[in-house]
């Protein structure tokens, strides 16, 4: 009880209460980082999830898995402390998923994958978060009498917007942003509903290379890329990763602040 109430002041735990179990209470209060505690904090109270549903996400590390995590810290914080949080493709989305229940080991191609998703859709689908609802597989996008193909659609109902998600083996490669592009434009151009915010592009790759990502996503809003994972690695991985992408996006604005003050 005194760990919660050095934790939580009167007014935060007022307005907590009405969402949150004194069982949530005791479980957030054990979180030492203080930016970690108020994403489980305020997704737990957004997402409604129980007690169990927030240990899963913990021991997921569903927030160093986090689009959000990655970025600085008052960013994160304003983020989280916005009006709806969940609104916010970087705090509803994954820099990784992990999806070794589709049970593909070895060598696979991407028809494969897409196969396997299919047959295993309510757990990816629960991989992804909450909000996601599945509308079409291998997408058909005619452009000038050419046929393209989007793997996955779905449409997110927290952020009020068509999800596109392409899969691919291997590491990211930049041509993949440009074909992702011209997906995005087509599903704002004919699918997009007046009520709906801009569709956003998920590129999910087998292999991670980050600096090439990180480099590649300066400055995009629409298109997220993130790694998928047919097997659960151990939890120091993402935490390595996190810390890898925290380090280039700080030199990124070390290096942006020293080209302003040489132009001032």
């Amino acid at each position: 009880m005194v760990k919660v109430a050095n934790t939580f002041n009167s007014e935060m735990f007022a307005t907590l209460s009405q969402t949150l179990s004194w069982s949530h209470f005791i479980e957030l209060a054990t979180i030492e980082d203080a930016t970690k505690r108020l994403y489980y904090q305020q997704m737990s109270a957004h997402n409604h999830w129980s007690l169990r549903e927030l240990r899963r996400r913990e021991d997921s590390m569903d927030y160093e898995r986090s689009l959000v995590a990655a970025k600085p810290e008052d960013d994160i914080i304003a983020a989280l402390t916005a009006p709806n949080p969940t609104a916010n493709p970087d705090v509803m989305l994954k820099s990784s998923y992990i999806v070794d229940f589709l049970g593909l080991r070895g060598l696979y191609s991407e028809k494969d994958l897409e196969t396997a998703i299919v047959a295993q859709l309510e757990q990816f689908i629960l991989e992804l978060g909450n909000g996601f609802a599945f509308l079409e597989r291998q997408k058909r996008i005619s452009i000038d009498g050419t046929d393209y193909y989007l793997d996955l659609l779905f449409y997110h109902r927290k952020l009020n917007r068509l999800i596109a998600i392409d899969l691919k083996l291997g590491k990211f490669k930049p041509e993949y942003k440009g074909q992702m592009e011209l997906y995005l434009k087509y599903l704002e151009r004919y699918e997009k509903q007046p009520h709906e915010n801009t569709p956003i592009g998920l590129l999910l790759c087998s292999e991670g290379n980050t600096e090439h990502i990180e480099l590649m996503m300066l400055g995009e809003d629409n298109i997220k890329v993130a790694q998928y994972l047919t097997e659960l690695p151990e939890k120091k991985w993402f935490a390595d990763k996190l810390t890898r992408s925290i380090e280039i996006a700080r030199s990124h604005q070390n290096s942006t602040c020293k080209d302003i003050d040489r132009r001032q």
